[in-house]
């Protein structure tokens, strides 16, 4: 029968010590890959809705748009052609609206669905480089429609109703005719700098 070895209690200490090393470097290891993953979660949520709410308050909603040409005014009704369209599963809504714009005196172009199989949030007023003063004119009578410019060459100034839409401003709010144009904060004053125009819907030339 053989002798139990000795006791060595300086390598029962070592190894005591090294087993509480790495259950520490374990669990510190663990607890920074935790606070990390977590991190980046706060992160990423914080960064979305960072993005969301700055689009919305961004002059024009983030979207281009050239500045309203150098002592410009804001039309006459009856010299502005516009075509309502409706970009929302509200059946009749681009009629009416057509009717209220009908009624301010605007020159109006018809009604139709918009070409999109997606639904429109908010409002866009579509024109072209050429008719940008008539634009701000038809613009001024919405509270929350995007201006957007497309590659359109005549005067038709298109109105996609977007799910957004309520009610147009007060005819008391708005800047009559005759009076200068306030252009949008940040919009470029030379129009050759706004890139990647989209196509024009569909439309007889005005």
């Amino acid at each position: 029968m053989t002798s139990p070895e000795p006791f060595d209690e300086r390598e029962a200490r070592r190894q005591f010590v090294r087993r509480r090393q790495k259950l520490v470097f374990t669990i510190a290891v663990a607890a920074l890959v935790i606070a990390v993953a977590f991190s980046a979660l706060l992160i990423l949520g914080a960064l979305g809705k960072t993005s969301q709410k700055t689009a919305a308050q961004l002059p024009n909603y983030g979207v281009e748009v050239p500045c309203a040409p150098a002592n410009s005014t804001y039309s006459n009704h009856p010299d502005v052609a516009v075509r309502v369209l409706n970009g929302t599963d509200k059946s009749g809504l681009g009629t009416a609206v057509m009717e209220a714009l009908s009624n301010r005196g605007f020159s109006m172009k018809g009604s139709g669905d918009y070409p999109s199989t997606v639904e429109v949030q908010r409002t866009e007023i579509l024109f072209g480089k050429n008719n940008i003063a008539k634009a701000y004119t038809v613009a001024a009578q919405f509270n929350d429609a995007i201006m957007r410019m497309d590659d359109r060459s005549d005067q038709l100034v298109d109105v996609v109703i977007g799910s957004t839409f309520n009610n147009l401003n007060t005819e008391k709010s708005i800047t009559p005719a005759g009076k200068a144009i306030t252009s949008i904060e940040g919009c470029k004053s030379d129009v050759s700098t706004i890139k990647n125009l989209p196509k024009a819907p569909q439309h007889d030339a005005v």
